[in-house]
C-alpha cells in the first residue's frame, strides 16, 4: 500500500521532538524542584502521559509516510495533519504543561500581558478562525506545497493559533481559563467556521488545488480526494469539538446524576444522620453533655401543666 510513497528521511522533525523532549525532561528534573514549594508536586502522571502523546500525535502527522502523501498526493490526508495539529496536539500540550512552567515561560511582565490578551476568547477564536480559512485558500495551499519554509511556517502558524484557542480551555493558568458553560458556548462557535471549507470541498466541482490535480493515489479521484477532505474537516473538526462540549455538559451538569437518581442502596449512613449536621464538625462529649445539662428536665407521666 505504501509503494506509492518512498521512504523519507525528515530529520527536522526528529530533532524537533528530540528537543522538545529534552527541554520537557530538563525542566521537570532539573528547573521544577527549584520551582515547586518543598513538598509540591513537580509533574503528575497524567502531565507526562499528556506530554508524550502530544509528540508522538506531533510525530505521526508530520513524518512519513502521512507527511509525504499529504504533500504530494493526497489532501485529505493534508487535512487529517491539520486536524491532529488543530484538534489534538494543542490541547494534549496545555494539559501537559505544569502551572510553574507556564509561568516561568511567561513571567509577569509584557509577555505574559501579551499572552493573556491573545488568549482572550474573542481574539483566540478570532485568530483561530483566520488560520483555518488562509490554510485553505488554493493559492495558499498551491505554494506551500512547492515551498518547504512556507509549508513548515504555515503549520507553526496552525499549531500556535490552535494554542491560543485552547487555551481558555484546558491551559494552564487558572485566571486565563472561562467557566465551563462558557466554554461549551465558545468550543460550540469555533465548530461552525470548519463547516464553511468542508461545504466547499463535499460540493466543489472540479479540481480546487492545482497541485493535487492527477497525483492522486490508492483508487482516489480528484473528486474523491476533496469530497473526503471535506468529510475529514466536518467529523475530525466540528464533531470532535462537540464531542468536548459534551463531555463538559456531563462533567459540569450532570455529575452528581447517578447517585441522585440510582434506585440501588447505598452502602453507608449519610454524614447528616451520623454528625446531625453535614455541613459543620462532629459533636463532641463534651458538647452533647453541656447541651443536656443546660436542657429542662422532662416530666414525670402523669403530671399536668397547670
Amino acid at each position: 500500500m505504501l509503494s506509492f510513497v518512498p521512504f523519507q528521511a525528515h530529520l527536522e522533525v526528529w530533532l524537533l521532538i528530540a528537543f522538545l523532549t529534552g527541554a520537557y525532561t530538563y525542566a521537570v528534573k532539573v528547573v521544577g524542584p527549584r520551582a515547586v514549594p518543598e513538598g509540591g508536586r513537580v509533574v503528575t502522571g497524567k502531565q507526562v502521559a499528556a506530554f508524550a502523546g502530544a509528540m508522538a500525535m506531533v510525530w505521526l502527522a508530520s513524518d512519513w509516510p502521512v507527511h509525504d502523501v499529504a504533500e504530494e498526493h493526497l489532501y485529505w490526508m493534508h487535512m487529517l495533519q491539520h486536524m491532529v495539529l488543530q484538534y489534538f496536539v494543542p490541547p494534549l500540550a496545555l494539559i501537559a504543561t505544569p502551572v510553574w512552567l507556564m509561568r516561568l515561560l511567561v513571567g509577569k511582565g509584557r509577555t505574559y500581558a501579551v499572552v493573556s490578551w491573545l488568549a482572550k476568547p474573542v481574539v483566540a477564536g478570532t485568530l483561530f478562525s483566520l488560520a483555518v480559512i488562509v490554510t485553505h485558500i488554493p493559492g495558499v495551499v498551491n505554494a506551500s506545497v512547492q515551498s518547504g519554509p512556507l509549508h513548515y511556517t504555515l503549520h507553526v502558524m496552525v499549531v500556535t493559533t490552535a494554542l491560543l484557542m485552547w487555551m481558555p480551555v484546558c491551559g494552564p493558568l487558572p485566571e486565563l481559563r472561562i467557566g465551563a458553560g462558557a466554554q461549551m458556548i465558545y468550543l460550540f462557535m469555533m465548530s461552525i467556521i470548519p463547516t464553511v471549507p468542508a461545504g466547499w470541498l463535499t460540493f466543489a466541482e472540479g479540481s480546487v488545488y492545482d497541485q493535487y490535480e492527477g497525483t492522486q493515489i490508492w483508487g482516489f479521484s480528484v473528486t474523491s480526494d476533496q469530497q473526503l477532505a471535506g468529510a475529514v474537516m466536518k467529523i475530525g473538526g466540528s464533531i470532535f469539538l462537540w464531542i468536548v462540549v459534551a463531555y463538559l455538559f456531563f462533567g459540569r451538569f450532570m455529575k452528581n446524576w447517578e447517585e441522585q437518581n440510582t434506585f440501588r442502596r447505598t452502602r453507608r449512613i449519610p454524614d447528616a444522620e451520623v454528625t446531625g449536621h453535614s455541613d459543620g464538625p462532629p459533636l463532641t462529649y463534651e458538647q452533647v453533655k453541656a447541651a443536656f445539662a443546660t436542657a429542662p428536665a422532662a416530666e414525670e407521666p402523669g403530671t399536668q401543666v397547670p
